[in-house]
């Protein structure tokens, strides 16, 4: 029995997860389609920034970029203008799943920070809540820094949500302004006019109309405030105004009402279209300064623009592996050298090695030579008993790769660690990643067994095969068994995934009692179609809709070639002017898979979602399987060129028969939310179909796609929460709630992160028939850990007799909080002599930097000119930069970012140095109309060579920072 401050603190939780006020934006929905809600406003922010990024790097390459940056954009138009000369096929799924991981964290800030005034600005907590802001972007650049871009999302999501909602809460928006105030993203910098704690601000609704309740002296002197919110108890400072609406209940004590913006229905909702659009453009100054930080390159990996894939290995280096791991080497080298250079070259290098009792570290590089180096240095030694810790070196790769990778695991020995089965399937299912087995036999595991007294294996025992069948089919990926002097024509699937917008067409596993079955469908707008069967050679008939058909005996035919080797076969199918229904009847006595991708920039991405009421009825992410015998939500995105029409969505069990449609709602801008009355019991997999048209189409395209990984439906539920930021050599707490409709007894508690980090928990809690039980996590970071160290946390829960499981995946960052938010700054020296023709002739420039008091500058880059930039250090970091260009290139701006990623930028100009004039040019950068306000204008007078007094003018942008903690998505 729950003590009553225990009670409380618990039916206070009910509350907010079930009613959470969500004083905000409207996360996901507007409530009558005109209003603009957080995911409107962040996905536009990205999509627009994204277009300016992208628009700067083509103009410094001397290519065109003509996408207008406008509220029309999509994802797949961005993709395709930002890779210029790229693949005619793009697959957008990476950037869409990148932008709507960040607008999914940033609806999940009024479910966890609810009743957190300064995560909203409401209560007048300005400098409050820009400290959230500030360490929120802190963390998003350490965690870029350090490559974590899962957990940068996150943060990112989260700064977003409470720097928006200031231009909600507040009356920013009423004392007359349409520009952010930047001064929430400069912790540097004051934060003047602030109503006093003592002032009143608002006076009562007249007959509920809000539009003038803010007083005449709050307006007439641009007076600073917001509203003040409770749920609990109606009392607010003598005269201040209220957020409104009907959970909080200081809106019922004089003065009554709200001033909230959060939709049109709102208090002020008269004002909230207004206060969305400089919201959007809040955001856009946030994601320019988080830019100026990283650098162009990693903040397009931030948002997730790229249309290739990962190249990612796990590789066994006992004994007996020389063969696999020479075979690794050579199909990576091979992608390699084939794509490199091209929009095709892989994003990222990713590599594990494994053996016993030892596993990783964990390699990941953009850069393929040195992905090359380390795969080179891999040996075959050693290896103690046969069973290895493949899944331990699995696990490291699910958590470092992007959502939706393949993974490529290579060994010929059973799992020691079989023990992580089901943190292996959380992850898959919570990542959406493919697993493939590269499984060969091990005839040759005599040679690591000798002198260890154990006879001889000849091969993988059934049971320990089954494990990697098990967790290849869950993930939509393959075990492919050969020997290993056939492995290098099986390595040809790897070669087949690293191929651009790849889409499943049809993917399932059978135990067969008789003949099977299956069918896809073929659009004009998939091509290279590729069929895998796996199995103890199952026999198969493929028919076209155009009524040819050919048998697995034939290995060239009509249809296409078939390759056979080890339990694969593998058939490039012809599919000219042949779409349509395709059937594939597969006779097998033993189990079988079947697989049939193709290229398309048509595809879907998908996210559960849960449902919480209240003032602003919403949805946030659902990190854990859906329920069994309740509703499930999903929200989805379709990608691709053209309009899209989603006509059915269908939860199918692996069993192929009880398919549960859902009823689909389109949200707009190729987003819909997709509700089923209760999920499938057992393995499902998600089918979408759908009509797409476009200008150049007469008529619409039908189309179908399917998920690739195995979900389920649980009994159990876990939730679980996170308690402040983890620190280097501090710990965290995570309390976590396990409940069930169904058995009651001992349920079996397992707690991992990808860290190693110190971690106690309870091994089991009990529960009650239809009961909860609560228990906490205690995870330690230590001291020696980097600032922006991504951690997975996975909580499991399992009933008595393991008939049932479910689990929480949490993503996060380690970040050391900030307190240096001092921008660099720069002294300039010029030298210029230049004639009519510009081009026969240099100038120069010499630049002193510091950053006083601060941590020192540890980069300094070229924004903008196409000269050569030289810097010097010292013990205190970078202290000097040096540039030269042509006299036709005017105009230099250099970003310079200290240790914790506060970046000033120095622009200079050498235009109109024969007359001297002391009038300020408008400043160069990214987003003129972003910082010309707010820039701090330094004139240094200088002599030329050709006696002309230069009045050089260098605009120093002040660019602070955010950190936050993450809740994985």
């Amino acid at each position: 029995m729950f003590s009553s401050v225990t009670a409380h603190a618990s039916l206070l939780w009910l509350t907010l997860f079930f009613c959470p006020l969500t004083q905000t934006f409207k996360p996901l929905l507007s409530p009558g389609g005109d209003s603009l809600t957080h995911r409107d406003i962040t996905q536009r922010a990205i999509y627009r920034k994204t277009g300016q990024v992208c628009r700067a790097m083509a103009a410094a390459q001397g290519q065109d970029f003509t996408l207008p940056i406008d509220d029309n954009l999509t994802a797949y138009a961005l993709l395709r203008a930002c890779s210029p000369g790229g693949s005619s096929l793009l697959s957008a799924l990476a950037f869409q799943s990148a932008v709507t991981h960040t607008y999914l964290s940033n609806a999940a800030v009024d479910v966890l920070q609810a009743l957190s005034a300064p995560h909203h600005f409401d209560d007048e907590t300005f400098a409050e809540g820009r400290d959230v802001v500030a360490q929120g972007a802190a963390a998003v650049k350490a965690a870029v820094k350090h490559g974590s871009f899962i957990s940068a999302r996150i943060s990112l999501g989260a700064a977003c949500h409470t720097l928006q909602d200031f231009y909600s809460h507040s009356n920013w928006i009423e004392i007359g302004n349409t520009v952010p105030f930047s001064t929430l993203i400069r912790a540097d910098t004051p934060l003047d006019n602030l109503a006093g704690t003592d002032r009143a601000t608002c006076r009562n609704c007249t007959g509920g109309n809000c539009s003038d309740n803010l007083l005449p002296d709050i307006l007439q002197e641009k007076k600073l405030t917001s509203g003040y919110f409770s749920l609990l108890s109606p009392v607010k400072p003598p005269g201040k105004c209220s957020h409104g609406g009907s959970f909080d209940r200081t809106s019922y004590q004089d003065p009554v009402g709200g001033i909230n913006k959060d939709d049109t229905t709102a208090s002020h909702g008269h004002l909230h279209l207004r206060a969305a659009q400089v919201a959007i453009n809040a955001t856009m100054e946030l994601l320019e300064d988080i830019r100026l930080t990283t650098g162009d390159k990693d903040f397009l990996r931030l948002v997730g623009v790229s249309q290739s894939s990962v190249l990612c290995f796990v590789v066994d280096t006992t004994g007996s592996m020389s063969d696999d791991i020479a075979e690794a080497k050579r199909v990576s080298f091979s992608i390699i050298d084939l794509k490199r250079g091209t929009q095709e070259e892989p994003s990222e290098y990713i590599l594990v090695p494994f053996n016993d009792p030892d596993f990783g570290p964990l390699i990941r590089t953009t850069d393929a030579d040195i992905f090359k180096q380390y795969i080179n240095k891999l040996s075959a030694s050693g290896g103690g008993d046969i069973p290895e810790m493949s899944l331990s070196g699995l696990l490291l790769a699910l958590t470092a790769a992007p959502a939706s990778s393949d993974i490529f695991v290579f060994t010929d020995a059973p799992a020691k660690d079989a023990e992580l089965k089901s943190t292996v399937t959380a992850l898959t299912e919570s990542t959406k990643s493919k697993v493939t087995f590269m499984l060969t036999d091990s005839s040759r595991s005599a040679r690591r067994r000798q002198g260890s007294g154990s006879p001889p294996s000849n091969r993988l025992a059934e049971a320990d095969a089954q494990l990697y069948r098990d967790l290849a089919q869950a993930s939509g990926g393959q075990a492919i068994e050969v020997s290993k002097s056939s492995l290098p024509q099986a390595t040809v699937i790897i070669e087949d995934s690293s191929t651009p917008a790849l889409v499943t067409l049809l993917q399932a596993g059978r135990t067969p009692v008789g003949a099977e079955n299956l069918s896809f469908l073929l659009d004009e707008l998939v091509s290279n179609v590729t069929l895998y069967i796996t199995g103890s050679s199952p026999a198969f008939t493929l028919n076209s809709p155009t009524g040819e058909s050919q048998s697995h005996e034939v290995s060239e035919g009509p249809l296409g070639t078939i390759q056979r080797v080890g339990n694969l076969q593998r058939m490039q199918v012809n599919t000219h002017n042949r779409t349509g229904l395709w059937e594939i009847t597969i006779n097998s006595t033993a189990t079988f898979t079947v697989k049939v991708t193709g290229q398309s920039s048509i595809n879907f991405l998908f996210n559960f979602v849960e449902a919480f009421s209240g003032a602003h009825g919403d949805f946030s992410l659902k990190q854990s399987r859906p329920s069994v015998g309740k509703s499930a939500t999903l929200l989805m995105s379709v990608t691709g060129s053209g309009s899209f029409r989603v006509t059915e969505v269908a939860l199918v069990p692996v069993s192929g028969s009880g398919a549960v449609n859902g009823t689909v709602e389109a949200l707009g801008g190729g987003a819909f939310l997709v509700t089923v009355d209760e999920p499938p019991v057992g393995n499902f997999i998600i089918h979408l179909r759908g009509e797409t048209s476009g200008a150049s189409r007469s008529s619409p395209i039908l189309f179908l796609r399917q998920s690739s990984t195995q979900l389920r439906a649980s009994r159990v539920a876990v939730t679980a929460s996170l308690n402040g930021t983890l620190e280097p050599g501090a710990a965290i707490t995570v309390p976590f709630t396990v409940e069930t409709n169904t058995t009651a007894g001992s349920y079996t508690i397992r707690v991992r992160n990808d860290r190693g980090f110190s971690v106690s928990f309870p091994s089991s809690v009990t529960l009650e028939a239809g009961g909860r039980a609560e228990g906490t996590v205690t995870l330690t970071a230590p001291s020696d850990t980097p600032s922006g160290t991504d951690v997975t946390l996975t909580i499991e829960a399992e009933a008595p007799g393991a008939v049932d499981s479910n689990y929480i995946v949490i993503s996060f960052a380690v970040a050391t909080k900030v307190t240096d938010f001092t921008r660099p700054v720069c002294q300039v020296d010029l030298t210029a002599n230049c004639p009519q023709d510009c081009s026969q002739a240099t100038w120069q420039l010499s630049a002193s930097l510091t950053d006083g008091n601060g941590t020192g500058i540890v980069l300094v880059t070229l924004q903008q000119g196409n000269g050569t930039l030289s810097t010097s250090s010292s013990g205190a970091g970078i202290t000097f930069a040096s540039y030269s260009a042509s006299c036709c290139s005017e105009v230099v701006e250099l970003v310079m970012v200290d240790n914790v990623g506060n970046a000033g930028v120095c622009s200079a100009s050498i235009r109109d140095l024969s007359s001297a004039t002391t009038t300020p040019q408008t400043p160069i950068a990214s987003t003129p109309q972003t910082h010309t306000a707010n820039a701090t204008l330094t004139q240094i007078a200088t002599t030329s060579s050709a006696g002309h007094c230069l009045n050089l003018y260098i605009w120093l942008w002040p660019i602070v920072t955010l950190p936050l903690l993450s809740l994985k998505v």
